[in-house]
């Protein structure tokens, strides 16, 4: 009996916390279509009376428009996305294959930068960025984007790398493979899991940062989604818009959670290569 009990508690306990996660996406998602009075009703009214769709209009037609934030945070994401993956690659294949002096120093130099707070080098940055002309511009707050995520970035593609076996890249180099071909022919199809990590993690991290976006965007048509959230929340006489935040959450959610199921497959397969190894 006690072998057939503990699957059903397992489960059991795995419903449990999966309606615990999705409890708030479910009443956010409620909130979105309910009227805008009926959102901001007190006390709250769970189930919508109605179906309304005027939140998602309102998002929609949110001064520049819906299109003009999505497209702002996807280039900025793309552009991130890009960044790291042209400086943490190399990065990583020199950290983890050439013999460079005090290499382990570098790394730790370089993972040090995660424990500074990022906020307390926006002001120099905004600075420089205004001189050299990046400020109010996607390409300038994809670098503030990729300088937060590199110092993760080159852990997890030089762990990667590490992971292959060097007999591989020994019998490419008696078959006369370069250290390019090496990494572009064998590492990188061999590390295709972190790659797609790197990916994730970059997207998820440009797509949802605000402070940064805010000080480096000064014009109103290169406002980022997070940004717009924070203007299309305002009703009047500066009440709280509950009904149009919510539906603006819902929509800032949708690319993330596309994103994830596009590359699942790979993410989930590189946790179990590594639980098999």
């Amino acid at each position: 009996m006690t072998g057939r009990r503990t699957p059903i508690g397992i489960a059991v306990i795995c419903l449990a916390v999966i309606a615990l996660m999705l409890f708030p996406l479910v009443m956010t998602f409620l909130s979105s279509i309910k009227t805008a009075a009926e959102a901001s009703a007190v006390p709250p009214h769970y189930l919508p009376s109605t179906l309304s769709l005027e939140n998602y209009l309102k998002v929609l037609r949110y001064q520049a428009g819906l299109g003009t934030y999505l497209f702002n945070s996807f280039a900025v994401a793309f552009l991130t996305i890009v960044l790291c993956l042209v400086l943490a690659v190399p990065a990583g294949y020199g950290l983890a294959r050439f013999r460079i002096p005090a290499r382990e120093t570098v790394f730790l130099i370089l993972l040090s930068g995660m424990m500074v707070p990022y906020q307390a080098l926006l002001t120099p940055l905004y600075l420089m960025f205004s001189a050299l002309g990046l400020a109010n511009s996607h390409l300038g707050l994809a670098i503030v984007h990729t300088v937060l995520q590199l110092p993760f970035s080159v852990y997890v593609m030089r762990s990667s790398f590490e992971a292959v076996p060097r007999d591989l890249e020994e019998a490419a180099l008696i078959d006369g493979c370069s250290s390019f071909q090496i990494l572009w022919r064998i590492l990188l199809p061999l590390s295709r899991p972190a790659l797609v990590t790197l990916v994730l993690f970059a997207f998820v991290t440009s797509w949802n940062e605000f402070i940064a976006a805010l000080i480096f965007m000064g014009n109103e048509t290169r406002f980022t989604v997070p940004i717009m959230l924070v203007g299309v929340r305002q009703g009047h006489f500066g009440a709280v818009d509950w009904g149009a935040l919510q539906a603006g959450v819902v929509v800032s959610v949708l690319p993330c959670l596309a994103i994830y199921l596009l590359l699942h497959k790979h993410y989930v397969s590189g946790f179990l290569s590594g639980a098999i190894k």
